[in-house]
């Protein structure tokens, strides 16, 4: 049977032992007290109670000076490097709030980083070169919460629900094939099947709008599916190769149909609305470096350097 060990709680606080420290480094109970803004009769008061809870004379005293006993040089020792701990979180906690330093976690989809985010991010880093980018990239959605994420962005829906959520941009998918595929006979979407076809996840469904009517159909390859991915790049390039037709969105299309590689198939027809959010947890409470990237994203998305 174990030896059952009483619980020692202490009947002194951190505050008394602030104080001591105080005295200690002082040398004086007058000093200590100007420094703690404390009446001086408080101030004896309470090292009278910290000495008569330890049991210990932690200082001799005499009408000329304060001198630490050898039991108060031991507790000094153990004891104010706890307050120099302290001050240095406290030191840090009032760089979040104040300064433009420290590192960002941001959980981003790949693709949408690579072509659109990355240089937003570059203009960022270059304005506050002290502000450091931790990104996670992962066109699998991550538990942003384990993760500690400070910033995510999303496309589409996302069940991030508890958190803040920015709408930055709608992203626009566009139906394309290969340069040399015959699409003459391509009226409506329903025409598109069995033309081999590449699928990137989570998009096996394409969720299609007339842009100019505003008729909403879903179309969904059945069969002669020759490719699927979970990377738009990968799917980018398995299309300009000429194996099949696919749904991407239009950053990733735009330099492949300018350069001739790629054909736009039913260009009246595009996704229906799929947005890019920002989530962030804390409206008000957030370290000021964070706030210096929302207010970034924001600004640069809703002026001219924000266009996909």
């Amino acid at each position: 049977m174990g030896i059952k060990i009483p619980n020692m709680k202490p009947n002194y606080s951190l505050d008394d032992m602030r104080c001591f420290c105080m005295v200690a480094q002082y040398g004086s109970f007058k000093q200590a007290a100007v420094a703690l803004q404390m009446p001086l009769s408080t101030l004896s008061r309470r090292i009278a109670k910290l000495e008569q809870d330890l049991a210990l004379r932690l200082f001799n005293r005499d009408a000329h000076r304060v001198q630490l006993t050898f039991a108060g040089q031991r507790y000094y020792r153990r004891s104010a490097p706890i307050f120099d701990e302290l001050d240095n979180v406290a030191a840090c906690l009032q760089q979040d709030r104040n300064e433009a330093k420290g590192t960002i976690r941001i959980s981003a989809p790949i693709n949408f980083s690579v072509q659109v985010l990355v240089h937003h991010f570059n203009a960022f880093m270059r304005q506050y070169p002290d502000i450091e980018l931790d990104l996670k990239l992962s066109n699998q959605t991550i538990d942003i919460d384990e993760e500690a994420m400070d910033l995510a962005f999303r496309i589409g829906h996302h069940s991030a629900t508890h958190w803040i959520g920015r709408q930055l941009t709608n992203i626009r998918f566009a139906i394309c094939g290969p340069a040399n595929l015959d699409v003459s006979h391509i009226k409506a979407p329903a025409d598109l099947a069995g033309l081999p076809t590449v699928l990137c996840s989570p998009m096996l469904t394409w969720s299609l709008q007339h842009i100019h009517s505003g008729e909403k159909q879903a179309y969904t390859a059945t069969d002669n599916i020759r490719l699927k991915v979970d990377d738009m790049s990968l799917l980018t390039e398995v299309i300009s190769g000429g194996i099949g037709v696919g749904f991407i969105p239009d950053y990733h299309a735009q330099p492949l149909l300018e350069s001739g590689k790629i054909q736009h198939i039913l260009p009246d027809w595009s996704n229906q609305a799929r947005g890019c959010e920002m989530l962030y947890r804390d409206r008000d409470n957030i370290p000021y470096r964070v706030r210096l990237l929302i207010d970034f994203m924001l600004q640069r998305f809703q002026g001219n350097d924000g266009v996909l």
